[in-house]
């Protein structure tokens, strides 16, 4: 029996070692803004389609914005729903 060289290892070395840490650790960033913009949007009581219309787009483009499953937006696009809903986007740099 092959003994398995990933015993013992924690899942970012696991990931890290696979080549995809970084895009796993994107998509989690992006999922967790995306809920905190929906978050933030229910605690202030305004409907999507009311947001949609501050930020001039539409209700189906807002929502793709706000689907934490969708990870193919710009930070323009979540910038602008984030100033529509008084926040406001803060992206730093960090050693690795």
């Amino acid at each position: 029996m092959a003994k398995n060289p990933h015993i013992g290892s924690s899942f970012e070395e696991f990931l890290k070692e696979d080549g995809t840490l970084e895009e796993v650790n994107a998509g989690a960033q992006k999922r967790l803004l995306a809920l905190q913009l929906n978050e933030a949007r229910k605690r202030r009581r305004i409907t999507k389609t009311a947001l949609a219309r501050r930020i001039r787009t539409s209700r189906s483009q807002l929502d793709r914005v706000l689907d934490p499953d969708n990870a193919n937006q710009t930070l323009a696009e979540l910038a602008r729903v984030a100033s529509a809903l008084g926040k406001r986007l803060h992206i730093e740099l960090l050693d690795a």
